[in-house]
């Protein structure tokens, strides 16, 4: 695949705010009169959106660990043929809620299954697809789910995100603590690609310094 767009991810736990982010990096961006598609993980495709449903639904344990990780990984594939792939084929700046290295955290590491393992498996799935650059919003878990169980309050039309939400809220503390220190190590072991965002500042601080990420990163890539 000729990759000609631009790919950028948004990553972190619970609660860290990168829906709102995704909206207001996406606004930013389309009134420099950068083409943008917003998309999400796990979803995205017809046939993603009707796995999401199967993951972010019912009771924690009604996967295993490795079920769980496929169920991601097809819904992936799905997404990425029929979504991203032709959008960055086109030109098209792609902006996508959790992409890969959500399924290495919480996954690999929240759930125990090993990043090796979910790395390895992850190959299968993306090939040659990277993203050029990863957001990692990070927060102090307590706070990133006292703001998860906040943000819907049965409001009409954001049933899924509260199926998700609880769903990962009933893990224990320890689940998001190996899933934030997982988040932190990918960074580490990638730099070039992956950026800290210090999600604990008020939405229009860490908008400015993800729009001072991109700007250091891909200015030169550009429109």
């Amino acid at each position: 695949m000729v990759n000609r767009g631009i790919f950028i991810t948004l990553e972190g736990g619970e609660g860290v705010g990168k829906t709102s982010q995704q909206s207001l990096l996406a606004q930013a961006l389309r009134d420099k009169s950068v083409e943008v598609l917003v998309t999400r993980e796990p979803g995205g495709s017809p046939g993603a959106e009707e796995i999401r449903r199967l993951l972010v639904e019912g009771e924690v344990g009604r996967w295993t660990p490795m079920s769980e990780t496929l169920l991601l990984l097809a819904a992936r594939n799905d997404h990425l043929v029929r979504t991203i792939i032709p959008a960055l084929e086109s030109g098209t700046l792609v902006i996508c809620d959790r992409f890969s290295d959500s399924t290495t955290a919480y996954q690999g590491g929240g759930l125990e299954l090993g990043t090796d393992m979910v790395r390895e498996l992850s190959r299968l799935v993306v090939g040659e697809v990277t993203p050029d650059l990863t957001l990692i919003l990070d927060l102090d878990v307590e706070i990133g789910l006292q703001r998860a169980n906040g943000r819907t309050n049965g409001k009409e039309g954001e049933q899924q995100a509260s199926n998700h939400i609880q769903r990962y809220e009933r893990m224990d503390r320890d689940f998001h603590e190996r899933t934030r220190q997982c988040f932190l190590e990918i960074t580490a072991q990638e730099p070039g690609r992956c950026v800290i965002i210090d999600a604990t500042q008020e939405m229009d601080k860490v908008h400015e310094d993800i729009m001072t990420a991109i700007m250091e990163r891909l200015e030169t890539r550009l429109p």
